[in-house]
């Protein structure tokens, strides 16, 4: 059996379009974050070993096409995760050296965390029922300068307002992944086509030209993985807590499976702090090499 999944219900939307979600309070989050947000195009970069299996175009934060072959999903039990690498296209947005690696290794990291919720991970070249590949087919970088502007206008406003002001929606940064992920014949068994742009309420601004390409990582490493965990997406708002591997590898601590020490460890709470004050990722996150 085939799933085509999509993540959520709103064909033919833009990346920051969608209905205003139920309530006062999340249908005003919704609309001044949607007022704010940077366009990735959703593309086909011919990546994948095949777009036949792909369903439509959906998405309100973020758009996907996705595809999944269930009872092969449900039957794999080990994974292997190949170096995400960078398209042309987006290797050429960057200008600071390192950057390409610290997007592509948070989302391997990112990646390799959340499978290993259901997965048993080997490393690349090992036998594995399915293969992962990723390729990130095109960053928007984030403007440094105003995200600094935006950092300081946030925090300084939180000193004397009971709530910060939200950042600027100007100079946002977005990112656009395809993967897929094949058994041992090579056929694909999953695979999603995804693009997502950063918005000025839930994407915390870095003084980086990947300060939002950085955090998206992960946000389609979620979405990828919860496909390879559960062969479907799910349906309606997840609301469970993380795991307990999860939440230790999310903080730093050592990963379930010892394959993913490859990618290096989590930034941790120091992540979550420089993040606050709007330092970039590379400050405290440092890929093996």
């Amino acid at each position: 059996m085939q799933t085509y999944l999509a993540d959520s219900k709103a064909p033919n939307s833009p990346v920051c379009h969608g209905h205003s979600a139920k309530g006062t309070v999340a249908g005003l989050l919704l609309v001044l974050a949607l007022a704010g947000c940077s366009s990735v195009p959703l593309t086909q970069s011919g990546t994948l070993s095949s777009y036949k299996g792909l369903g439509p175009v959906e998405g309100r934060f973020s758009k996907s096409r996705s595809f999944a072959d269930t009872p092969a999903i449900v039957a794999a039990q080990t994974v292997s995760i190949a170096p995400t690498r960078l398209s042309p296209l987006a290797s050429s947005r960057l200008h600071d050296a390192g950057n390409d690696r610290l997007v592509s290794n948070a989302l391997d990291r990112a990646m390799c965390i959340d499978l290993s919720d259901k997965y048993r991970i080997v490393g690349p070249g090992e036998a594995a029922d399915l293969i992962v590949h990723a390729v990130i087919t095109d960053i928007v970088p984030t403007s440094k300068a105003v995200a600094g502007l935006s950092t300081a206008v946030t925090l300084g406003t939180s000193f004397v307002l009971p709530v910060g002001v939200p950042r600027l929606p100007i100079g946002l940064g977005g990112l656009a992944v395809e993967a897929e992920a094949v058994d041992a014949k090579g056929e694909q068994r999953a695979a999603i086509v995804w693009s997502r742009g950063a918005n000025s309420i839930t994407n915390t601004a870095r003084v980086s030209e990947v300060g939002d390409a950085y955090g998206l990582a992960s946000s389609f490493a979620s979405q990828f993985s919860e496909i390879l965990v559960k062969g479907r997406k799910s349906s309606g708002l997840d609301l469970s807590l993380p795991s307990g591997q999860k939440m230790k590898s999310q903080l730093g601590g050592k990963p379930k499976n010892a394959a993913c020490e490859v990618f290096g460890r989590a930034p941790g709470l120091g992540g979550v702090l420089s993040g606050v004050v709007g330092a970039p990722p590379s400050w405290t996150d440092h890929p093996t090499k």
